[in-house]
């Protein structure tokens, strides 16, 4: 397994979230990409999608069917730049995890995910991913406002 990889892994059982990360040998980079390789609905894959805003990254958790609507997450929203995804986050465009930051990031979860009993989640690289029940990502994310984002 990727360095990358391997280390989210053991954040995330460390965090008590038990979820084994698969690598594929096809990208998982984008939404569509994802839900063809794992074989899932395009709704049940997380957007692990970063933005700015003047107290600085939130990390926003969108159903890959939708778009977020970025005046629902607050005035002077916008999207973060590759650099400052990797300085928030730690992980790359393409392969940030929902949780597992180093420090944790602000989080904001789309409430359309409920929709779903399980969803497919960016497992730290393009390549990785890793399911895990809905419920059981946001009880998770102790901190996350789950809302209408899109």
């Amino acid at each position: 397994m990727h360095p990358t990889a391997q280390r989210l892994q053991e954040r995330l059982h460390e965090q008590g979230l038990d979820v084994e990360i698969r690598e594929l040998s096809d990208s998982t980079r984008t939404a569509q990409e994802a839900a063809d390789a794992v074989g899932a609905e395009l709704g049940q894959i997380v957007k692990s999608l970063v933005f700015m805003d003047g107290a600085g990254a939130v990390l926003c958790l969108c159903a890959g069917d939708r778009r977020v609507d970025t005046a629902k997450l607050g005035d002077g929203v916008r999207q973060a730049k590759a650099d400052e995804v990797r300085e928030a986050t730690g992980f790359a465009v393409g392969g940030v995890p929902p949780l597992g930051h180093d420090p944790p990031v602000r989080t904001v979860v789309d409430e359309s995910l409920r929709r779903f009993d399980t969803v497919w989640c960016a497992g730290g690289t393009p390549h990785a991913v890793f399911p895990v029940g809905t419920e059981r990502l946001v009880a998770a994310l102790p901190d996350a406002h789950v809302r209408d984002v899109t």
